[in-house]
């Protein structure tokens, strides 16, 4: 097994709480390790999520900041599962495809105090 891959049973689990953490807000989306390694260049679980949400669901962000949105997926993930993954540069979680994200700048998003509503049928 390479040290530098992530325990198969982890990834699962990390996964299991990111996708629950999804449904509980009620955002239409899950990750699977493809997902993950396209996301893998990404330092923090933050900035992968904030850079998942503008590449597949940018219709968010007009209502809720990324930093809001990122947070309130982020604390019901830690409520399950409270250490990051941490994922290895991109290519070590095997895949048959290429990256479908580019690490990209990220660009300051409007910051706001308002607190996040449920999300259903986001």
């Amino acid at each position: 097994m390479n040290p530098a891959l992530p325990d198969e049973n982890d990834l699962h689990t990390q996964l299991s709480a990111y996708n629950m953490a999804f449904a509980e807000l009620g955002l239409r989306f899950r990750w699977d390790a493809a997902t993950l390694a396209s996301l893998a260049d990404i330092e923090s679980e933050a900035a992968r999520i904030v850079a998942y949400v503008e590449a597949h669901h940018p219709h968010l962000l007009t209502a809720y900041s990324a930093d809001c949105l990122s947070q309130a997926i982020l604390e019901r993930k830690h409520a399950l599962r409270p250490e990051p993954l941490v994922v290895p540069a991109a290519s070590a979680i095997e895949t048959n495809r290429p990256s479908q994200l580019q690490l990209r700048a990220r660009e300051t998003h409007p910051s706001s105090d308002f607190s996040l509503p449920m999300l259903s049928g986001a």
